[in-house]
C-alpha cells in the first residue's frame, strides 16, 4: 500500500487552511462593508463566529486518519478548534482494487487509534467484499476491537450480492453502512445525470435498490458537498427513510443545506467534515436553520442513530 501523502490528502489539507485562515481572521470580528453613494461605510458585526462555532454539540459523522506519523494529532487539532467532541473515522482502501492485507492495515490504523483516543474516536471498519470468507472474519475481528460500524468504498457497488451477507451482519450489530457515494455533473461540455470516474462507485440507484432489499439498515450516504449533482441526489434519496446522508465536502454551494432540509427532512442528514472542517461547520451555520435543526444536525441525528447500536456519545 502506498502510504505516502497523496494528491487528494494535499488538495483537501491545503484547502482546510486557507478556509482556517479565512474563519479565524476574518471572521472572528467580522467587517461589513456596505456602499453608499461614492463613499464604502465600515461597521462592526456584532456577531462572534466563533462564539455560535462553540455553541453547538458535534460528532463528526465522516471524518478519517491517514498513513502519516501526525495524522492523529492533525485531526484532533481541527476538532479541537471548532469544537467536534468526536470524530467517527475510517481509512478505507483507496485504489480501485486492493488485496485483503490492505484492507487489514487500514483497519489496523483506526483500531490503534480508537484504543489511544477512546474518548475522541468512533471507529468504523472497511471491506472488500469480494473476498467473501476473510472479510466476515475481519468484520468480526474489528467488531471485537470495539468497531461501531462499516465504510464502504468504490471497489464494490453496495447493491452488489457480494455485500449481502456484510449487511446482513451489520443489520444484526445495529451498526451504519456507510458507503462513499457519488453522482456526477458530467463531462465534455453537457451535463449528464452521472459522470462517474469508477464503474463500482454507488450513485443514488444502487443504494435505493438496497435499502429497498434490506429497511431495516440503515445506510450513511457520503458526502453531498463533494463537487457531485447534490440536488439530485437529495430528490433521489427523498423517499427512503433509511438512508440518512452527510453534509461534508468542500464544496459549498449556496442553499446546499437548506436544499437537503426541503428534500430529506431535518431528522435524515448528519453533519460531517471528510477532512474539510471549516467548511463542515461554516455550511451548517450558514443554512437557513433554527437553533434545534442545527443541534439535530450537529450531534443529535448521527446520536441517534448510534444508540440504537450501543455506539453513542451518551
Amino acid at each position: 500500500m502506498n502510504k505516502s501523502l497523496s494528491r487528494r490528502k494535499f488538495l483537501s489539507g491545503t484547502s482546510m487552511s486557507v478556509a482556517g485562515l479565512m474563519l479565524e481572521s476574518n471572521l472572528r470580528n467580522v467587517g461589513l462593508k456596505k456602499q453608499t453613494g461614492n463613499m464604502d461605510q465600515e461597521e462592526s458585526s456584532s456577531r462572534d463566529v466563533m462564539k455560535e462555532v462553540m455553541k453547538y454539540r458535534k460528532i463528526d459523522a465522516h471524518a478519517h486518519l491517514y498513513f502519516s506519523p501526525d495524522t492523529i494529532e492533525e485531526q484532533l487539532g481541527f476538532a479541537d478548534r471548532l469544537g467536534i467532541e468526536k470524530l467517527s473515522i475510517s481509512r478505507p482502501f483507496t485504489g480501485d482494487v486492493g488485496t485483503h492485507q490492505d484492507v487489514i492495515e487500514c483497519n489496523n490504523l483506526i483500531i490503534n487509534a480508537i484504543k489511544k483516543h477512546p474518548d475522541r474516536f468512533i471507529g468504523f471498519f472497511t471491506l472488500i467484499p469480494t473476498f467473501a470468507k476473510e472479510s466476515l472474519e475481519e468484520l468480526k475481528r474489528c467488531v471485537d476491537a470495539g468497531m461501531s460500524g462499516y465504510k464502504g468504498y468504490l471497489q464494490v457497488k453496495v447493491n452488489d450480492p457480494s455485500y449481502y451477507p456484510i449487511i446482513e451482519k451489520l443489520i444484526d450489530l445495529k451498526m451504519i453502512c456507510f458507503m462513499h457515494t457519488y453522482s456526477g455533473l458530467g463531462r465534455g461540455g453537457y451535463r449528464t445525470k452521472y459522470g462517474n470516474l469508477y464503474p463500482n462507485e454507488t450513485i443514488p440507484e444502487d443504494m435505493i435498490d438496497i435499502a429497498k432489499r434490506y429497511p431495516e439498515m440503515t445506510f450513511q450516504w457520503a458526502h453531498i458537498g463533494a463537487g457531485g449533482d447534490w440536488e439530485y441526489q437529495c430528490k433521489a434519496l427523498k423517499d427512503y427513510p433509511n438512508i440518512y446522508i452527510d453534509t461534508s465536502g468542500s464544496n459549498n454551494e449556496a442553499e446546499m443545506v437548506n436544499y437537503a432540509i426541503k428534500y430529506i427532512g431535518e431528522d435524515r442528514i448528519f453533519y460531517g467534515s471528510d477532512t474539510s472542517y471549516y467548511q463542515g461547520v461554516s455550511k451548517i451555520l450558514d443554512a437557513d436553520l433554527t437553533d434545534a435543526q442545527r443541534r439535530k444536525i450537529f450531534f443529535e441525528n448521527y446520536n441517534n442513530v448510534l444508540r440504537k447500536g450501543g455506539y453513542n456519545v451518551d
